[in-house]
């Protein structure tokens, strides 16, 4: 199935510094979010503490919760409406304790105390310790940084150098965006969202590859068109297959946002995010990358002779 043409010439390399300004504008504005938040909002995995999530079964409020539950030595209490339903609430306290059943029975007793009658039901209790938190929080960044490094080696082995960095800095850029995304919206980063970092480092590497293996097929042309040219020819001929499989990934995942409920709904975010970003860096960032790359090798040549 072919939805464009492999002959269409549309100039997506002359359009490469407005694509580089809106990177730079789009990462600048997740990293000014990160500064002004105090750096990525961690969930329960990583940061530690207890998260308890509750069914009311009257009408109520997080801030009225959250009063309720002021009787109690809980350190942090963060209470937030959790899914699509409104009368269910998460709660989340920066104590932890070796008795979860005790911590969460406490809650639910003084939830009770406010809240007269079959009104309250504990649907799960967790609890993670701040230094297992911790823990997790180094091995899943580890996880993203050694993804990024083996990327690098293969890339460099199966194509070239500046084929690898051009690929790594594209990767960086999409994940880059997405946990500026992730600031901007105020959603938590736990293990499930590195998961998902690492699922979008998979999809916007493939298509990368993609574009990359057409224009190494397409560098017999370099000496009659022009390095910057096979690239915008190559990015052309694939752009049926970019749409295509972009297109059809992007309905899932939307399907999954939309209609997946709040367990998976910040996953699901992060991989609409990601696989728009990935698509766009793809064609904006990954190919260009290689023509500025060229242009600085053949500018030092030139004042290599002069």
């Amino acid at each position: 199935m072919q939805l464009i043409k492999s002959d269409i010439n549309l100039d997506f390399v002359g359009k490469r510094k407005i694509a580089v300004l809106l990177s730079l504008v789009l990462l600048a504005i997740g990293g000014i979010s990160l500064i002004l938040n105090g750096g990525p909002s961690y969930g329960i995995d990583f940061a530690g503490g207890t998260l308890v999530q509750v069914r009311m079964n009257v009408e109520t409020d997080a801030a009225a919760i959250k009063s309720a539950l002021s009787g109690l030595d809980l350190g942090g209490v963060v209470v937030q409406s959790f899914g699509d339903e409104s009368n269910e609430f998460l709660i989340r306290v920066q104590n932890t304790s070796s008795e979860l059943k005790g911590l969460s029975e406490g809650i639910a007793a003084a939830l009770k105390t406010a809240y007269p009658g079959d009104s309250i039901e504990i649907r799960r209790a967790e609890m993670v310790g701040p230094q297992v938190g911790k823990d997790l929080r180094e091995k899943g960044f580890m996880a993203v940084l050694y993804a990024m490094i083996g990327i690098l080696i293969y890339i460099t082995w199966r194509f070239e150098f500046r084929f690898a960095v051009g690929a790594v800095l594209a990767l960086i850029h999409d994940v880059g965006i997405t946990i500026g995304a992730f600031s901007l919206f105020g959603k938590e980063i736990d293990l499930p969202i590195i998961a998902a970092f690492l699922a979008i480092i998979g999809y916007s590497l493939n298509d990368t590859i993609i574009v990359y293996d057409r224009i190494r097929e397409n560098m017999g042309q370099v000496g009659k068109i022009g390095f910057p040219a096979v690239v915008n020819q190559s990015v052309n001929e694939t752009l049926s297959r970019t749409i295509l499989t972009s297109g059809t990934t992007l309905l899932v995942v939307a399907a999954l946002f939309v209609l997946g409920g709040g367990v998976i709904h910040s996953f699901a975010f992060a991989l609409l995010i990601g696989i728009m970003v990935g698509t766009y860096s793809s064609i904006f960032v990954a190919s260009p990358l290689l023509i500025f790359w060229d242009d600085i090798k053949a500018r030092r040549a030139q004042e290599g002779k002069a």
